[in-house]
């Protein structure tokens, strides 16, 4: 679940970080997204989850050492996951400096079965490097080779960055498990 979780939480973050990155400051709301699957298989050995999600597919997830109550976890237990994501973009002035900054942090659950929320926040520099306004796209690129391209839907704003201009990307994602006991 992990997985589709982080796969799921990168699309929408670059999806929602190029729609709104023309603003002097804005932020990009997500709507909170769920997933649900049935515990098929739990290997001990490599704290590896196989989930079964309500489409038949399947998603295998590896719970990190952080993960302190994974041997409570059963066959046909019910995992809920819930996502949500929160973009803030900025024009930085010239002459600001850079930034590039991250933490992370998980808390367990209090209630009889294991549960948690693992949440993280990164901020960085990036550089407009593209801007095609007949498509109308943008491209960044940032700290560590990290290069962005992506359709925008608002012209107006796209008309107020130049080539070169800097953004901070500030994005905050924070991702609630809970597990029902199967029947």
């Amino acid at each position: 679940m992990k997985k589709f979780v982080v796969g799921l939480v990168a699309a929408a973050g670059l999806v929602a970080m190029a729609h709104s990155v023309m603003a002097q400051s804005k932020t990009v709301r997500s709507e909170m997204r769920t997933e649900t699957g049935t515990i098929e298989a739990i290997e001990a050995s490599t704290r590896t989850v196989t989930l079964k999600k309500a489409d038949g597919t399947f998603v295998t997830t590896v719970a990190g050492p952080d993960i302190t109550r994974f041997a409570e976890l059963k066959l046909g237990d019910t995992v809920n996951v819930r996502y949500y994501d929160n973009v803030v973009i900025r024009v930085k002035q010239p002459g600001e400096s850079e930034v590039i900054s991250g933490s992370k942090g998980t808390t367990g659950s209090e209630q009889v079965l294991p549960g948690g929320t693992r949440a993280k926040q990164v901020t960085i520099t990036a550089t407009i490097t593209a801007i095609d306004p007949t498509t109308p796209s943008i491209t960044f690129t940032g700290p560590n080779g990290w290069k962005y391209s992506s359709k925008v839907q608002d012209k107006e704003a796209l008309a107020k960055v130049k080539v070169g201009d800097k953004v901070d990307i500030v994005w905050t994602e924070a991702v609630l498990v809970s597990v029902e006991r199967g029947k």
